[in-house]
């Protein structure tokens, strides 16, 4: 007898869940009007809702952790899940627009958690727009790290004022990362590498990392090895274009 091809929306065998089921666009457009809750001010973020082992109370003032990463446009949580073990004292969260590929993050979250009962409490994710909301769940120098991997390259001159890297964000991401804070930066589009560098390299609150100090970093590795769309353009033989800065004090 034959067994019909099961429904389900999880892998027998790995307890994640299948990214077919989650599928959605490769691109959302952020200009336009979405329907999400968004906290008013970082305060009313409820870490219990994201981390509810470390934060059992919806309400947990004495507790003095706080979002250190942020994953803008996580896509499938890749990045977030390698970095959650790396990094297991740093809470972190991703990013993203798209509705199914978020509940695809959360499902992923679960199911770990649910298999490795000891990891994967410090990583969540939130359905958002980053580039009108990052003011809303970051307080100023909160976070020491960004990623911005492999964003939409808004090909058209008209729409490059959609790109998640631009002149005016970055005084926004400059506002929520502390002084020493790192944005990392990658794509496989070369016009695209080339103006989110010059965007860094022009603004007076970063500084470009030295090669040793990129060599050093146990995330630069993780740029390309841990996001889905960095193992594509590995297995097409493509090329990768980086731009990683610190967050500096402005000069007097």
């Amino acid at each position: 007898m034959i067994e019909k091809e099961t429904t389900s929306t999880f892998n027998k065998s790995t307890g994640l869940p299948r990214k077919r089921f989650y599928r959605a666009r490769a691109h959302s457009n952020p200009l336009s009007d979405s329907h999400f809750p968004v906290p008013l001010s970082p305060s009313q973020f409820d870490y219990s809702l994201h981390y509810p082992q470390l934060f059992p109370a919806p309400s947990d003032d004495d507790n003095p952790k706080r979002i250190q990463f942020a994953d803008v446009g996580c896509g499938f949580g890749g990045l977030l899940v390698a970095l959650s073990t790396v990094f297991p004292d740093k809470l972190m969260i991703g990013m993203e627009i798209r509705d199914k590929v978020t509940e695809y993050v959360k499902e992923r979250i679960s199911a770990l958690r649910t298999t490795n009962p000891a990891q994967y409490q410090n990583v969540s994710v939130v359905r958002t727009n980053s580039m009108k909301y990052i003011p809303n769940y970051f307080e100023k120098g909160q976070l020491t790290k960004m990623f911005f991997l492999f964003p939409d390259p808004h090909f058209k001159e008209k729409n490059h004022r959609r790109r998640v890297i631009s002149p005016h964000l970055l005084d926004e991401y400059a506002y929520t990362l502390a002084v020493g804070g790192i944005i990392y930066t990658i794509t496989d589009v070369e016009e695209l590498g080339e103006w989110m560098k010059g965007c860094l390299e022009n603004h007076p609150m970063f500084e470009a990392l030295t090669e040793g100090e990129l060599e050093n970093d146990p995330v630069v590795k993780l740029l390309t090895s841990a996001t889905e769309e960095g193992q594509k353009v590995a297995r097409n033989g493509g090329q990768t274009f980086q731009a990683v800065y610190r967050r500096i004090a402005p000069s007097l």
